[in-house]
């Protein structure tokens, strides 16, 4: 079928960056082990330690506070285990401290490892959101206290895009004594981070994202700030974090870094004009549509949208069909048909968390992709209404029991 081919799910991988590309295959040659003392090895090392002074400037650390690890997941993982240890061992001057507070609306890899901890000892505390997805900052006072170790919260939410007030809650989380960890995953190269301004103790982020390649990411870790391995094993990454250096990976994160630094600014413009045009397209078009998210304080490429009536694995199927590739909250294929946890944290029912999409766009889309869009969705959402049982136009949307 001739299909036009539009590529709307940035949120949650993106195509590799050409230029990434080009610098990956160049450096395949160079197969060395970063810890071995002959050339080869020298050569490797040289290549990583230049990398991890472009990604640390990135970010506004010092190289000396970046570690290299496998995904922004094992990064969130790595230091909310900083706080499994009962006696906190590892964190001196942290005794008693095991006390995390979280939000509702945080990565898996967070609120799944909050879980673990919470079955080991730690105390967990999860943070409210507001219909936008903003934290309730008097809530975060309230839970607060000599007990709290660690306060994470995300930059910038991976289905809302809403942005967080990260450098007034690691105030807050330092008053108290507390560490201050953002998973920026979403956030770096979409926006400005510098871990200075925010005042963060761990930051992380993830090379996919930002058109680098899957399996690297990095973790800043705050000079002098207490720290424990989550693998062990080996003395790399300063006895940081055990195991060969991914070095391939490492020089792709470089160069996508690179190209964020050159192409970011520009592309958050071009991206916040269509976000812009998509909406009003949408609203225009569609009768009895919720947009969710912050409408100001929200990623420049990220439009979630709710459609009453309309499943959202079905509109994200048609979609497909028509060569559009956009995501949902509910992981349909991944066998739960539960609803976004994100949704349902901002007070929307489970049927308009049901009925949701998440359109994330890239440095590839282009305003024939968002026109495209305009007139295939109303389309969809209409053939799907109108095979629905539980639509009912005007706001009657409950199924019959």
């Amino acid at each position: 079928m001739g299909h036009k081919r539009v590529y709307l799910d940035y949120n949650a991988t993106t195509p590799l960056h050409p230029e990434v590309r080009k610098e990956m295959a160049e450096a395949m040659e160079m197969f060395g082990n970063p810890s071995s003392m002959h050339s080869y090895g020298r050569e490797a090392r040289a290549n990583v330690e230049h990398a991890r002074k472009t990604v640390a400037e990135f970010i506004g650390a010092h190289e000396d506070e970046l570690v290299f690890v496998g995904s922004g997941s094992e990064a969130n993982n790595t230091v909310l285990s900083l706080f499994a240890c009962a006696s906190n061992l590892c964190i001196p001057g942290f005794k008693g401290r095991q006390g995390i507070i979280t939000t509702k609306i945080e990565h898996p890899c967070v609120l799944e490892t909050s879980q673990c901890l919470m079955h080991r000892g730690s105390q967990v505390r999860l943070l409210d959101v507001d219909r936008y997805g903003r934290i309730d900052m008097e809530q975060l006072k309230e839970y607060l206290d000599d007990h709290i170790g660690l306060v994470s919260v995300m930059t910038a939410n991976n289905e809302i895009g809403t942005i967080q007030e990260i450098r007034e809650i690691s105030r807050l989380a330092h008053e108290h004594g507390a560490l201050m960890h953002t998973d920026a995953v979403q956030a770096v190269g979409k926006m400005p981070i510098d871990v200075n301004d925010l005042e963060v103790d761990f930051l992380t982020m993830s090379a996919h994202k930002i058109y680098g390649p899957k399996g690297i990411g990095a973790l800043y870790v705050r000079k002098d700030t207490p720290y424990c391995p989550f693998i062990r094993g080996g003395h790399q990454e300063r006895g940081r974090r055990a195991g060969t250096e991914n070095t391939l990976g490492i020089l792709g994160l470089a160069r996508a870094v690179e190209m964020r630094r050159v192409e970011m600014d520009d592309e958050v413009r071009r991206l916040a004009e269509m976000k812009q045009v998509l909406k009003d397209g949408i609203a225009a078009s569609i009768d009895e549509v919720e947009f969710n998210g912050h409408p100001e304080h929200s990623m420049s490429n990220t439009l979630n949208v709710s459609f009453p009536g309309a499943e959202g694995e079905a509109i994200l199927l048609y979609l497909d069909l028509e060569g559009i590739a956009v995501s949902t909250g509910s992981a349909c294929a991944s066998g739960s048909l539960d609803p976004s946890h994100v949704l349902l944290a901002t007070g929307s029912s489970a049927e308009q968390a049901h009925g949701s999409i998440r359109i994330s766009m890239g440095r590839e889309t282009t305003m024939d992709d968002i026109r495209y869009v305009l007139d295939v969705l109303p389309r969809v959402i209409e053939k799907i209404r109108n095979m629905s049982t539980a639509y009912v136009k005007g706001g009657a949307h409950a199924a019959a029991e």
